[in-house]
């Protein structure tokens, strides 16, 4: 039996946010994916677990649509495995993960799987040399039939629908090119699908990252069914109990899960990995703070001081200034505001401007 404090001090060492420098090679969050949403996304995320982000480039990174169709990092070394491991488990699955489009593809008697194979063949052909999105969307409106599209509404047009679009790049062999907006899709050169392996499992990865979980857990964060991920549960998987709650953990993390509690002080961004967990009521008990922590629209970052989140925090930028607003969710001592600002000082630094100054509410 272990309790919610216990399993945030796993969480942050497991993803090496207490870690200062550390090689790309060995960043573990890497094999799940970092997801690359706003200014502080997949390079922040590298950063704060120590990476030295102002050497990579793409040669080290390759950016893909993958977990529910977001734009996330991962070593361009590991793409094969990537490209294998982000696969639907089953055409059920493929029909979850694309959301209302397979509506019209199953009343054409079209199959998920199928169609994701038909969106990428065509992409393929499409995208012989970098081409923005647009331009690739409107080609594909052209080589598709009508149940492969939809009315958009507020471009006044017919576009593909978006899932089926985003999650056939990759069976396409295509990634997005980095640090492009809007996006350019390119050819991934010399992509050779292989094997996952254990390592890039995406349930094992879950569990190892974001564990104690339960199937539903990883269900919810995959967008996938329950069944489907029961099916790919890990046979060394033990069972522990947090709070009164059943959940499952890699075994050779179970000596982790009860060690020493950490100490780091991180401003995570509004996507990072340990704010995707979806056993949201661990990691924000109080529902008001939930609330704050993942509205709807316009996603905080999240201050995590010593296994806890204590507050959220979002940039404030002006010109070649910066400054961060800070809501603390408890009083914070004075050694804990420096810590918070040295922070805020390395996200600046980070984004390549001067902190102006970091404002604590409250």
């Amino acid at each position: 039996m272990v309790d919610r404090r216990q399993v945030m001090s796993f969480r942050v060492r497991a993803q090496q946010l207490e870690r200062e420098r550390g090689a790309l090679a060995d960043t573990a969050v890497l094999d799940l994916g970092v997801q690359d949403t706003g200014p502080d996304g997949g390079r922040w995320a590298l950063a704060l677990r120590g990476v030295d982000v102002t050497a990579l480039s793409a040669d080290d990174l390759v950016l893909l649509w993958t977990v529910r169709g977001a734009p996330h990092l991962y070593r361009r070394a590991d793409v094969g495995a990537v490209a294998t491991a982000v696969e639907p488990f089953s055409d059920a699955d493929a029909g979850k993960r694309i959301y209302d489009a397979s509506k019209p593809l199953k009343a054409a008697g079209i199959g998920n799987l199928a169609a994701l194979d038909e969106v990428a063949a065509r992409m393929r052909e499409v995208v012989t040399a970098p081409t923005v999105k647009g331009e690739v969307s409107g080609r594909l409106a052209e080589l598709l039939p009508e149940p492969y599209l939809r009315f958009c509404r507020p471009c006044d047009t017919t576009h593909l629908y978006e899932m089926p679009f985003r999650l056939a790049a990759v069976r396409a062999g295509l990634e997005l090119r980095l640090d492009t907006s809007p996006p350019v899709l390119q050819r991934i050169p010399d992509l050779t699908p292989r094997d996952p392996g254990g390592r890039f499992d995406l349930v094992r990865a879950y569990l190892r990252l974001l564990g104690p979980a339960t199937p539903k857990h990883v269900a919810d964060y995959l967008d996938a069914p329950v069944k489907d991920v029961k099916a790919r549960w890990p046979q060394d998987a033990v069972e522990v109990t947090v709070d009164g709650e059943k959940r499952w953990l890699l075994a050779a993390d179970e000596a982790a899960l009860t060690s020493a509690d950490v100490t780091a002080t991180r401003l995570l961004g509004p996507f990072d990995l340990f704010l995707q967990a979806k056993d949201r009521a661990t990691v924000a008990p109080d529902a008001a703070r939930a609330k704050e922590l993942w509205p709807v629209l316009g996603r905080p970052g999240a201050v995590l001081v010593d296994g806890e989140l204590v507050g959220t925090w979002r940039p404030r930028k002006s010109g070649r200034t910066f400054r961060v607003s800070v809501e603390p969710w408890q009083k914070l001592s004075e050694s804990r505001r420096r810590a918070v600002v040295e922070q805020a000082e390395r996200l600046a630094a980070h984004r390549s401007v001067s902190l102006a100054g970091v404002d604590f509410g409250g």
